[in-house]
């Protein structure tokens, strides 16, 4: 689910960004001093957030806080150490391997620490802001997920409808077809195969298929729990109804409104994709 969340202010800045994704994918961009907060920030946002790709940033609003110092006292004893340049011309002290010596750099843990409380805090704010758009966006997915099974539920019916009353279409086709022949007709024969194909075309349990799956999917939607994948695997469910209506039910009229059937499954289904 698409979303943007911001917190912070002082020592610190957070910013939270998250896009649709199957699974829960978190990444984590945080300063060197501080990069021993991930662990506690994941524990922080796995119980708020369970799909999506989520990138945080944290950026260091007074980047001094966090950094450490050089020992003025240490660097001159290591210095002191290295006079071999006054016997060796060619030697040279280069700057950054004498802050690598161990004493010459120092972290304030006072300031780290003070840096690494204001980093929770602003990244929980981040995450309620995060959490407050997806809701946001979440209910007006559902506004259009509820208007879409009430169309799936429409189509099914008027589908179920045209099965009920095939009988006379199926029996009025086969007379037809029947009249272009130089044959003569049993009428009882006539009668059973007009029976097969209704029975053969009798997509009543497919009806009842669909109409289960969609109260299911309402159920889900009404609910207060996550249920993106649900949603998935009864969409799946739906489609593979909606294709088994089209394949077996031979009228025009019902084929049509089995295209119409499939169409607003594939519409639920890239909504529920946004869905938690």
């Amino acid at each position: 689910m698409t979303a943007f969340g911001r917190g912070g202010g002082g020592l610190v800045e957070w910013e939270i960004k998250s896009v649709n994704h199957r699974y829960l994918e978190l990444g984590f961009r945080l300063p060197e001093p501080l990069r021993d907060l991930e662990r506690t920030l994941r524990e922080m946002t796995v119980p708020r957030l369970h799909r999506g790709k989520v990138d945080a940033t944290l950026r260091l609003v007074d980047a001094g806080a966090s950094l450490p110092r050089v020992d003025a006292e240490g660097l001159r004893l290591l210095l002191s150490a290295v006079e071999v340049r006054s016997h060796v011309p060619d030697a040279a002290v280069d700057a950054l391997e004498a802050l690598r010596w161990p004493g010459v750099l120092t972290t304030d843990e006072q300031a780290l620490g003070d840096c690494r409380q204001a980093a929770v805090a602003a990244y929980r704010a981040a995450l309620d802001d995060l959490v407050a758009h997806r809701r946001c966006e979440g209910e007006n997915i559902r506004k259009v997920v509820v208007a879409k099974l009430a169309e799936l539920a429409r189509l099914g019916g008027r589908v179920r409808g045209l099965v009920v009353e095939q009988r006379v279409p199926l029996r009025e086709r086969l007379c037809a077809k029947l009249r272009d022949l130089p044959l003569r007709v049993d009428a009882a024969r006539l009668e059973q195969e007009v029976a097969l194909l209704a029975q053969r075309g009798d997509a009543t349990e497919e009806l009842d298929r669909l109409d289960m799956h969609i109260a299911s999917a309402r159920a889900c939607v009404e609910g207060d729990q996550p249920c993106g994948r649900r949603l998935e695997f009864l969409m799946q469910e739906l489609g593979r109804e909606a294709n088994t209506l089209a394949a077996k039910v031979p009228l025009p009229a019902t084929a049509r409104l089995a295209v119409d059937l499939k169409v607003a499954v594939e519409q639920v289904r890239e909504q529920v994709q946004n869905v938690e």
